[in-house]
């Protein structure tokens, strides 16, 4: 069943308008016809059931049949800090991320990031990753869209995770799996947990000590992890902590 993201002013009473390009997708790339049903969610947070009852010069219309009222997110917030990887990776982590639970994804400037963004470069940038973090929260049944952060600079990241209940550094050189198991387990299902996860390079020595200095490190396990594949873990991780 396709999801659309709507605001709130699009509903009068059992009536859900279904404007731009959403309306170009509905009609002519789904081509739903009268009598089908779609989901949406609005920027206030209500969850629907709908019917395709027709279509008019510039919109989809159809009838609310059922009010949702069991939310697809979690009762906290998870805010993922990735370091800027290469290639596509970046689409990858974030589609991955949103169907996970992620409430915020912050692209992060570290030292070891090899990728080197302008800020016209990052504009667009963040504007395709929105665009999957969209695509992914349609999937994936959430009743809200993530937000994709402007690229921060470490030490801007880091001053914004000092607000979190929570915050990990998955670190490759940390020992001890049972700590880490331990860390995780008192996570609260309410909290805001913060997550960094370093480039390909990994974290700077002075990065992770700054880190260190308000976080608690953890283990993914004795393997090496790529970055797509930690920030996936972490993810994996926190969310089953979260979910109730």
């Amino acid at each position: 069943m396709y999801q659309f993201f709507i605001s709130e002013s699009q509903i009068k009473e059992n009536r859900v308008s279904i404007e731009g390009a959403d309306f170009n997708h509905m009609k002519n790339v789904l081509r739903l016809k009268p009598g089908e049903t779609f989901r949406v969610s609005t920027d206030a947070g209500g969850n629907y059931l709908c019917e395709v009852t027709e279509y008019e010069e510039n919109a989809g219309i159809g009838r609310i049949t059922q009010e949702l009222t069991e939310s697809t997110e979690l009762a906290g917030r998870i805010v993922l800090f990735q370091g800027l990887p290469k290639g596509d990776k970046m689409e990858l982590i974030i589609q991955k991320a949103v169907e996970l639970g992620a409430g915020e994804i912050v692209p992060v400037r570290m030292k070891n990031c090899v990728v080197k963004l302008d800020d016209k470069k990052a504009k667009a940038k963040v504007a395709r990753w929105q665009a999957i973090s969209e695509a992914a929260a349609k999937q994936s049944k959430r009743s809200r869209i993530p937000q994709i952060h402007e690229v921060m600079e470490y030490g801007a990241a880091i001053a914004y995770a000092e607000q979190f209940d929570v915050n990990l550094v998955p670190y490759e050189n940390e020992g001890g799996i049972s700590a880490s198991k331990e860390i995780l387990a008192n996570i609260k299902p309410t909290d805001t947990v913060g997550i960094f996860i370093g480039p390909e390079g990994g974290f700077d020595a002075k990065e992770i000590a700054k880190a260190r200095e308000n976080m608690q490190s953890i283990s993914l396990g004795r393997r090496i992890l790529r970055t797509e594949t930690a920030a996936i873990t972490a993810m994996s991780l926190v969310m089953m902590q979260m979910e109730e």
